[in-house]
């Protein structure tokens, strides 16, 4: 038990993390959207109730769709492009690893690497497309959950009719969470990407060894 634990520490740790924080945004959102509710006049929420509301969905998934498409966007931008001493980057002359060609593969590579039709194709490149598919998920759970949240809060306030989720894809609102997620997680890999250059972390393969020379380019 010990070795299967320290064998998949890391896994382990940041998704333990994922569901503690996940659990108190939801405590903590269902203490402001019940403080909203009571200010208004309108009976609070129970929790499990709560759960399912556009005030929690929104929040959620406005944060997944931005995490996925930095993830996604950043496996597919280091596959094609380059950048002078960071661990981040692929070596300079751009080369592609013998090992990412099915002329390599062995008899303990995955299935489909080893198939020259189009499923070698769909696995070359299926990270990616993994993550671009939770975007697209989350970026859709985001606008139905923003849509009954906008919704909502404008019954709270003014009394308006509810909009559709087409209608509220074509607000500022709408546009505004997901452009204030978006600007930042792009400014994070970017940061990443230029102070690793220069910095270092002893111990993580996301640093280049501490004695490596500023113009090493690669892990």
């Amino acid at each position: 038990m010990r070795g299967l634990l320290w064998r998949n520490a890391l896994a382990l740790t940041t998704f333990a993390a994922f569901v503690i924080f996940l659990s108190l945004q939801a405590v903590f959102g269902w203490q402001v959207r019940n403080e909203e509710l009571t200010e208004a006049g309108r009976s609070a929420d129970g929790f499990l109730g709560y759960l399912s509301s556009g005030h929690f969905v929104e929040a959620v998934f406005e944060n997944w769709e931005s995490e996925f498409l930095q993830m996604g966007a950043y496996v597919l931008l280091t596959a094609y492009l380059v950048q002078v001493g960071s661990p981040e980057s692929k070596p300079l002359d751009g080369h592609d690893r013998a090992e990412d060609h099915p002329t390599k593969a062995t008899t303990k590579s995955p299935r489909w690497s080893r198939r020259k039709d189009w499923r070698y194709l769909v696995y070359r490149n299926s990270l990616s497309l993994c993550l671009f598919g939770f975007f697209a998920l989350s970026f859709l759970a985001h606008l139905l959950g923003g849509t009954a949240a906008y919704n909502e809060e404008q019954a709270l306030r003014t009394g308006a009719p509810p909009i559709s989720a087409v209608g509220f894809l074509g607000t500022s609102e709408f546009w505004f969470q997901s452009m204030q997620n978006w600007q930042s997680e792009f400014l994070a890999v970017g940061t990443l990407v230029v102070l690793s250059i220069v910095l270092r972390q002893h111990g993580s393969p996301q640093s280049k060894p501490v004695t490596a020379a500023h113009s090493q380019t690669g892990a």
